[in-house]
């Protein structure tokens, strides 16, 4: 029998949940952690692009690590609001509290009114698109097959948008360069750059025929989320910050060719065929900080596909509050829900930013909601956004810890039912221990592949 203690639910099983099992347990709380995927490693596996391979390999690592503790249950593939819900969790599994880390899976809308009917018509959202580019050379890989034309058009501005433009790049050029007879493989075109293959192989990239992809972003390129700032710049600040923004985009787009169009914001689409086929963007100027939008300079551009790459938002789930994309809180420190005062949200949910900047200048530690985006592109910008989540996970374990001294432990009978359920979910997933589990579902690596073709 079990000594009578606290049992705590949490929803994710990536960086900020797994971390958050891993405090609680080590404080001798018994956890279940609830994940919507096979795997548990949320958008490290599918949203940070496949040539990070040393970075994804340690994160998941040390994912595992955390969530193979003795007093933590892993429950895959149950989704919050399909094969459970919030009411079951409270009421009849009687957890001491419910942790959310579900992550930002839902794309913002692009702000043209109806444009979501195109999608996969000449309309491509950044989440799914990166999924793809991450498992499309497992061959048992059975999703939307995403076709990548020359001329696409991005809409972003952030380091997200510019992983977004490496790919469309990376495989246009590999795909051109196919049909040369020349063979150069995804990870090695990340690595070199497109200028490099291109000049062991005698060519130029006028010699490809390509376009390339264009980045349009509503503010200047200077303005790109791409640094940090302390909470009071200087003058100062802001000269260096530009500057190095400045020079953070030439290398990216020095490296891989893309083009962009700074200080245009999209207004409205560009038919053909019942397909989208572009967009009307109007110009914008930037006047005291903020976006202006000039209505009457419009620029017509036709594009075979548009990827939109503006940020991510936390799904809305039932029993859940909202304040528009984002949970109701009442309180921001602790994460305890409006009305739920035993569920409690880590920070993408909280606070509705995948800015680093912002979420700093507002006193948060930067989150899950930023792993979630990937607003960076160099393996020390991802490290450093995983290392706040870690932060973040440990402030809310502090939250948890003064809700559960408040709360009755859990009788040995409570935690026994507690753990039948668990068994029994486990059980209609075919899932036996956590190392045999992993190594069952872990997809093929593409640096393990001699062919990516």
């Amino acid at each position: 029998m079990p000594d009578p203690a606290h049992f705590v639910a949490v929803i994710g099983g990536a960086v900020a949940g797994s971390e958050a099992a891993e405090k609680l347990a080590t404080l001798g709380v018994q956890v279940a952690v609830f994940e919507q995927n096979p795997l548990p490693y949320g958008k490290i596996e599918t949203g940070l692009p496949k040539w990070h391979v040393k970075l994804r390999d340690s994160q998941e690592k040390k994912i595992d690590e955390k969530l193979n503790h003795p007093l933590v249950r892993f429950i895959p593939n149950i989704r919050l609001g399909h094969e459970i819900n919030l009411s079951q969790l409270r009421n009849e599994w009687g957890f001491s509290a419910i942790l959310l880390a579900t992550g930002a899976w839902r794309d913002r809308p692009i702000p043209v009114p109806d444009l979501d009917q195109y999608i996969n018509s000449g309309l491509y959202y950044q989440n799914p698109f990166v999924a793809w580019f991450n498992q499309n050379h497992d061959p048992a890989y059975n999703g939307h097959a995403y076709k990548i034309p020359d001329n696409t058009l991005i809409v972003g501005g952030g380091l997200a948008s510019f992983d977004v433009a490496k790919i469309v790049m990376i495989e246009t050029t590999r795909y051109s360069l196919a049909k040369r007879g020349v063979r150069a493989d995804t990870l090695s075109i990340e690595k070199t750059g497109i200028p490099e293959i291109l000049k062991k192989h005698d060519l130029r990239f006028e010699d490809l025929g390509l376009q390339g992809c264009t980045l349009f972003y509503r503010r200047k390129i200077t303005d790109m989320p791409l640094t940090t700032l302390p909470e009071d710049p200087t003058p100062r600040d802001l000269e260096t910050a530009a500057r190095v923004r400045q020079k953070i985009f030439d290398n990216v787009q020095k490296k891989f060719l893309f083009k962009c169009m700074e200080c245009h914001t999209p207004a409205e689409p560009i038919l053909k065929n019942g397909r989208l086929n572009g967009l009307v963007f109007y110009k914008t100027e930037i006047v005291d900080g903020r976006v202006r939008v000039k209505e009457d300079q419009k620029v017509y551009r036709e594009s075979p596909l548009v990827i939109s790459a503006i940020g991510s938002l936390p799904d809305p789930l039932p029993e859940i509050p909202m304040d528009g994309d984002t949970y109701r809180v009442k309180d921001q420190d602790s994460g305890a829900l409006e009305g739920l005062e035993d569920v409690f949200a880590l920070g993408n949910a909280v606070t509705g930013r995948g800015n680093i900047k912002e979420s700093q200048l507002h006193g948060r530690k930067v989150t899950q909601k930023v792993v979630d985006e990937f607003l960076a592109w160099n393996p020390e910008d991802y490290q450093m956004i995983f290392d706040k989540a870690k932060e973040n996970a440990d402030e809310k374990v502090f939250a948890v810890q003064k809700h559960l001294r408040k709360k009755p432990v859990l009788s040995t009978v409570q935690i026994d039912q507690i753990h039948e359920r668990i068994k029994a979910l486990q059980t209609d997933v075919g899932y036996t221990d956590y190392a045999s589990w992993i190594t069952k579902h872990l997809p093929p690596r593409l640096e393990n592949m001699v062919d990516d073709s």
